[in-house]
């Protein structure tokens, strides 16, 4: 009588409770066991209401096998050591929460099939993502110079996802687990699966596994070392973003895909698209059309149809896209298409807060991008306000004294009615953090505080109960090209926070890429790779990036991530120059600079 073990499990559950099912292939017989807690993994939280029925993970039996060179047996489920990638061929970004591996090598068929199960799995968001990964991880010409599937250890990529609800927010279950096994006699499965509750923690997994495939010159296979694997993930913060200035200098759509292809890679989820500043207004409006002649010429515009297609591309990512209009203070360029919305023709900005045409048109705005943008958080600026000129403005001037109000008060007349549009549209607001520092006891509670101008305001936020992004200028400003890779990686939102409950009102981080000196000829190498330090903070656990020698345990890893992002395409700079995206200062490896 033959028997074989597997494991009756969900990505929320497999870690904590284990049911063991023996399968007798002689007689078709079943034979289950009772749910016992499993000892090897802490609870991992789900979002998932209906788990899903595990296929392949049979993860436990399978490492439980694994030689190892003191007891004979590897401990599944432990907790990463900082250590563990040194010397290993092996590089993964951002690190993952749990992992287990051997010492085998595996080979990967250039013609890998994929296999697909759960309600969610037959996704075209799954399979199109599958796809893109191939690509990735095999050169062209290897599927026509490939051996006969049987000759390779991993032939097929099993991908379970357990819900079919493809709705991206913030906050979406991000979470999988990815087993490499291939064909050997120790592996109890064969191939490769990757177990999620949604798409999304899927297309994370095929980031995983694709960094584990290597192509070896010598054999000219794709190979996984260190093998078999088991990796158990999910990001420390739900928000992960990259800001994008289109207003400074236009970037083409193909350029703004590009950079929303290479966050994907380092696990980022959330485009903020500063589309609009007081430089220019790119963007198409059916409300109000002569909006975007403010843009600096007509070939330097978003059609409405561009705007949709950019947040179909990133959904297809898993990422989301956070738009902003910047205002009262950052919003000049409106005035060329509608000068009314000046004060005069000597202040242009900020917007005139005494016309009820001001706010329908804002009103207009909000209500056409609500049509193109789903995600639920909508930022609004209000940063830098200079309000001089409202008061050498007459009839803003007028309109202040009846009403017995400052221009402070003026500001947070205006921010508060744009909030109240915002929230009408069922979008939560994201204010700049001087909205809070100037008058938060009245700010609407719905508020997401966006910090940026130094350390110390999310824990005030968080402590008045708002909920708070961090972009701190000083360590998570890309255009601050003197800020070396060291700073961001080791910037920590949390900082000043004791509170676990107010802990979890800090959504996350966000790099902020302004545009001033930036367009498509260096946005890229501007980027990255000091981008993805602060990835890495912001998915992986803290205990793994709280690291001493940075040099010793993340500069490999980094090195080789950027040399990973060049061999897609992406121009990603040096990692130790002295001045960010500036070019290597001599001959040497990509690996080595």
């Amino acid at each position: 009588m033959t028997w074989w073990t597997r494991f009756n499990s969900s990505p929320a559950t497999y870690n904590h409770y284990v049911r063991a099912v023996l399968y007798d292939y002689n007689t078709g017989g079943v034979r289950y066991f009772h749910a016992t807690p499993n000892p090897f993994f802490p609870k991992m939280p789900s979002t998932s209401k209906n788990p899903l029925s595990i296929l392949s993970c049979l993860v436990v039996v399978a490492v439980l096998l694994l030689p190892s060179p003191s007891h004979g047996r590897k401990t599944l489920g432990r907790r990463i050591p900082t250590s563990l990638y040194d010397g290993s061929p092996v590089f993964l970004w951002p690190l993952p929460r749990y992992l287990t591996n051997g010492n085998q090598t595996l080979s990967v068929d250039p013609n890998l099939a994929l296999a697909v199960d759960g309600p969610g799995g037959s996704s075209s968001i799954v399979s199109d993502a599958f796809e893109r990964y191939r690509d990735l991880i095999f050169n062209p010409w290897a599927r026509s110079g490939s051996r006969d599937s049987a000759a390779y250890d991993v032939s097929k990529l099993t991908i379970s996802v357990a819900s079919d609800n493809e709705t991206l927010q913030l906050g979406v279950d991000e979470s999988y687990a990815l087993y490499v096994g291939g064909g050997a006699s120790l592996s109890i499965v064969g191939g490769a699966t990757i177990e999620a509750n949604t798409v999304y923690g899927a297309i994370r997994g095929l980031e995983t596994f694709s960094q584990l495939c290597i192509f070896n010159y010598d054999t000219k296979n794709v190979e996984v070392y260190n093998a078999p694997w088991y990796i158990q993930d999910e990001p420390r913060f739900a928000f992960r973003g990259l800001l994008l200035d289109t207003s400074r200098h236009f970037l083409p759509v193909n350029v703004i895909k590009q950079v929303i292809d290479s966050m994907s890679y380092a696990k980022l989820n959330v485009l903020h698209w500063h589309i609009i500043d007081e430089q220019s207004f790119p963007l198409e409006v059916p409300s109000y059309p002569d909006l975007w002649k403010g843009s600096y010429t007509k070939w330097e515009r978003y059609t409405i149809e561009d705007a949709y297609e950019v947040v179909d591309f990133a959904k297809k990512r898993g990422i989301n896209i956070m738009a902003e209009i910047d205002i009262p203070g950052h919003a000049e360029s409106w005035g060329s298409g509608y000068p009314d919305l000046w004060p005069s023709p000597n202040c242009t900005e900020p917007l005139d807060v005494t016309k009820n045409f001001t706010f329908e048109v804002i009103s207009g705005i909000l209500s056409d991008m609500r049509k193109i943008f789903p995600f639920g958080l909508f930022h609004l600026g209000g940063d830098e306000v200079n309000t001089e000129c409202w008061n050498s403005t007459a009839h803003v001037k007028q309109w202040l004294q009846e009403r017995n109000m400052t221009t402070k008060d003026a500001y947070q007349y205006f921010v508060l009615r744009a909030q109240g549009l915002a929230i009408q549209l069922n979008w939560i607001p994201v204010n700049w953090e001087e909205t809070f520092n100037t008058f938060s006891a009245n700010l609407n509670p719905l508020t997401v505080v966006h910090n940026w101008l130094g350390p110390g305001v999310c824990p005030k936020a968080v402590a008045r109960g708002f909920r708070c992004i961090v972009s701190n200028q000083g360590v998570w400003y890309l255009d601050h090209l003197d800020v070396p890779w060291e700073e961001f990686y080791k910037s920590e939102p949390l900082e000043g926070i004791n509170s676990t409950m107010q802990q979890k009102l800090v959504l996350g981080g966000e790099v902020c890429m302004w545009a001033e000196t930036a367009d498509t000829s260096d946005v890229q190498q501007t980027i990255w790779p000091r981008a993805a330090a602060a990835a890495e903070r912001l998915w992986s656990p803290l205990e793994a990036t709280s690291v001493g020698n940075l040099n010793l345990t993340v500069l490999p890893r980094l090195h080789y991530f950027r040399c990973l992002l060049n061999h897609r395409g992406v121009a990603a700079a040096p990692v130790s120059n002295l001045y960010a995206r500036s070019p290597p200062t001599g001959p040497g490896s990509c690996f080595a600079q």
